[in-house]
């Protein structure tokens, strides 16, 4: 098998989120491409997509929202994520039963599929006239935020524009799934398929450990979809397997990499993409960590995490972890200054 070395993986999963070079896809393709965009901050959402998308403005997505060709939901690992209308029930048809079990197995004894199988009728008749707000439905059922977080594994809900949107950031706006994205018509091996196919597209070359740290599914189940998607295979620098779909890029490892701008909880710097040192691990106890549960915004030098930055006042305030070499200030000027217009 080839070797990729920690640097062409770098590049590959930096092409692969739209990092190397804008896209002018519409939008809900680039939703795709990149297996999705978390969405737990959305203004982090806005200027995620600002980085990958070319000509991107805050309406661009605010739009697809109240279109519903892009759909905010709960899906991988029980985070809130923006997923085309497409992509939305074969995702969470693929992780349904096991995120049903994982939640059941935090809950005291008592708790069972049964009893959230009988609060999920409750909450689809609640909804059946339309969206409410999360307060409103939680007085009604007579529950507590734990059991609330829980029902989302037994009935899908989408967080309803215009809440979760720039100009109304509180999601708290919930509707029906069925009845935003349409019937549930995605069988679960069909969703497997699909959500490993995306997370190759946007996190590959990966190992089936990756695959499951952002998937939650079993090995048995990651071993047969890339059986069925007749993954390629190649070895990291320790001759660990990693897996990939067939004609995907690889850049060379040399080639350049622009500065870039993320929001907080960018898919790209979290564990199940650790390979790619998109965040050098030296900084990953400085972007996450207990006492900043919302994690920090991030700037990328030469392909890597290299500082935080923040909005103040229309101005656009970075904070370098390292000396910046002169051949990449001027570069990282210039992206710190477009990024002031998403603000305005």
């Amino acid at each position: 098998m080839e070797v990729l070395s920690s640097r062409r993986i770098n590049r590959a999963v930096l092409a692969r989120q739209l990092l190397l070079e804008r896209s002018g896809l519409p939008l809900h393709r680039v939703v795709e491409r990149v297996a999705g965009v978390q969405a737990q901050y959305i203004p982090s959402a806005y200027v995620g997509l600002w980085s990958r998308v070319e000509g991107f403005s805050r309406d661009m997505l605010t739009s697809s929202l109240r279109r519903g060709s892009v759909v905010q939901g709960t899906l991988m690992r029980g985070t809130i994520h923006l997923v085309s209308r497409a992509d939305y029930w074969p995702m969470a048809a693929a992780i349904r039963q096991r995120m049903r079990d994982w939640w059941l197995q935090l809950q005291p004894s008592g708790v069972t599929s049964t009893g959230m199988e009988e609060l999920a009728d409750r909450l689809r008749e609640s909804l059946a006239s339309g969206p409410r707000k999360r307060r409103d439905l939680i007085a009604e059922l007579d529950i507590d935020s734990a059991t609330w977080s829980g029902t989302a594994f037994w009935v899908e809900l989408v967080r309803m524009p215009p809440s979760g949107t720039w100009g109304s950031r509180r999601a708290d706006l919930y509707g029906l799934a069925t009845a935003w994205v349409g019937p549930d018509d995605a069988s679960p091996a069909r969703g497997v398929d699909l959500l490993i196919r995306r997370y190759l597209s946007g996190f590959g070359p990966a190992s089936r450990g990756d695959i499951r740290a952002f998937t939650s599914l079993s090995l048995a189940t990651i071993d047969g979809a890339l059986e069925r998607l007749r993954a390629r295979r190649f070895a990291d620098e320790e001759g660990g397997a990693l897996f990939d779909l067939q004609g995907a890029p690889l850049p060379d490892g040399d080639i350049p990499a622009p500065t870039r701008f993320l929001g907080t909880w960018d898919a790209s710097l979290l564990v199940h993409a650790r390979r790619s040192l998109i965040l050098p691990e030296d900084y990953r106890a400085r972007i996450f960590h207990t006492k900043a549960p919302h994690s920090f915004n991030t700037f990328l030098v030469d392909g890597q995490v290299a500082g935080t930055w923040r909005e103040q006042g229309g101005q656009i305030e970075s904070s370098p972890f390292h000396p910046i070499p002169k051949r990449f200030r001027r570069d990282l000027d210039e992206e710190r200054d477009r990024l002031r217009n998403l603000f305005r």
